[in-house]
């Protein structure tokens, strides 16, 4: 059974005749401030522990990093945190989060890596004073751009992968040091942090393609299952998008499976830019890649497979020698209330429809159903390169 300290019951304790008739002895001695102090440590024991379950219970990276620094500013009252933590899988730039008065603010840190960093904090994984830091590293560009925010200390955040990321703290807003009883708690805190993130990118493996860093084909079914499930219970409508790039085995053959890859992680960040915060992108396999697109109807759906063909058709892969202009084509399906299938079938439609857009000559979108086809051709006249609304 858990043990439920009282500090009621201690301070009775305290109140006692007998105490209070010793009161100046004890005091001499010491052990009522002993007392005092084991009561702050075992107050900073239950904030680290409800903090840790706060962490813990995030779904993702920038969640769990609003929690910490809330947790941060409930023990401390810093003048500004930024979080500096290492590209995620598949990322390319650092996550960083600055904060003033516990609210998300733009701060401009131009760091593209803290990969400098990483040997310091081997040798001193513990929050350390800037100017010392600074003086440690030498003076260069990162810690140049480090002066807009005037941080006091620099937090490394440690795990058995190495340095994930560091904080940066400002001065506290009543421009006092900091304790060694928040310092240490901040230690602590950020060990948590550390685990946290490792468990999240283990999670992260789970559910994506290791080299797009797009959901993989398994995660992606189960979310089409629950959202056919979704749709069946509501009146709104759903799709997908099924995408493969035109010609891509001859692309392989012609510039090797190194540039292939290129081609493919290039075309990952660009339908993550061109899609919203809530669909759902996948790599399904090989060059095919699929995308749910929760509460979309046809038009709206066609019109997003629209949007990212033109992005991928004006798209510059960064190889040396540069490669040709790659294209995709690309089928589209809609489900709702009405279609009581599969999510197996709804794939199966929407690769119907790619594979017409591939027979009509390829880097073309198709929507299943010949209702909104008719519609889309009677309103679009389409070009290699683009569909252009005309005249009516």
């Amino acid at each position: 059974m858990d043990t439920i300290i009282n500090f009621d019951e201690e301070r009775d304790f305290l109140s006692r005749p007998e105490i209070l008739q010793h009161h100046e002895l004890l005091n001499k001695l010491g052990v009522l401030t002993h007392i005092n102090s084991l009561e702050e440590d075992i107050m900073n024991f239950k904030n680290l522990f409800a903090s840790t379950i706060d962490i813990y219970s995030r779904n993702t990276v920038e969640d769990l990093i609003d929690a910490t620094v809330r947790r941060i500013y409930d023990n401390s009252l810093p003048s500004i945190i930024s979080f500096l933590l290492k590209p995620l899988q598949n990322r390319e730039e650092l996550i960083i989060r600055s904060y003033r008065d516990n609210q998300l603010v733009d701060v401009d840190l131009n760091v593209q890596s803290i990969n400098s960093f990483e040997s310091f904090f081997q040798k001193y994984p513990r929050p350390v004073n800037y100017e010392l830091f600074a003086f440690q590293i030498g003076v260069n560009n990162v810690l140049k751009s480090f002066d807009t925010i005037e941080p006091e200390l620099v937090v490394p955040i440690m795990g058995p992968s190495g340095l994930y990321g560091i904080v940066l703290m400002g001065k506290k807003i009543q421009r006092q040091e900091y304790s060694l009883r928040e310092l240490s708690f901040m230690q602590q805190l950020l060990s948590f942090v550390s685990l946290a993130i490792q468990n999240h990118l283990h999670y992260e493996r789970t559910l994506r393609d290791v080299k797009t860093g797009l959901y993989n084909n398994i995660f992606f079914l189960a979310r089409l299952n629950e959202e056919a499930a979704r749709t069946k219970r509501s009146e709104l409508q759903s799709s997908i998008i099924m995408i493969d790039i035109d010609h891509f085995k001859r692309f392989n053959d012609t510039y090797g499976h190194l540039a292939g890859d290129k081609v493919l992680e290039s075309l990952a960040i660009t339908i993550k830019q061109t899609l919203r915060t809530e669909d759902i992108p996948s790599r399904f396999g090989g060059e095919e890649f699929s995308v749910l697109l929760p509460g979309s109807g046809k038009e709206q759906a066609f019109f997003a497979a629209e949007r990212l063909r033109k992005a991928v058709a004006d798209l510059q892969v960064p190889w040396d020698p540069p490669l040709p202009q790659i294209t995709i084509s690309l089928g589209v399906f809609t489900f709702g209330k009405k279609l009581e299938i599969s999510a197996e079938e709804i794939v199966s439609r929407a690769d119907e429809a790619l594979y017409l857009s591939k027979g009509l000559g390829r880097n073309r979108t198709t929507a299943w159903g010949c209702g909104l086809l008719d519609k889309i051709e009677r309103r679009y006249s389409r070009t290699k390169l683009d569909v252009t609304p005309t005249q009516s």
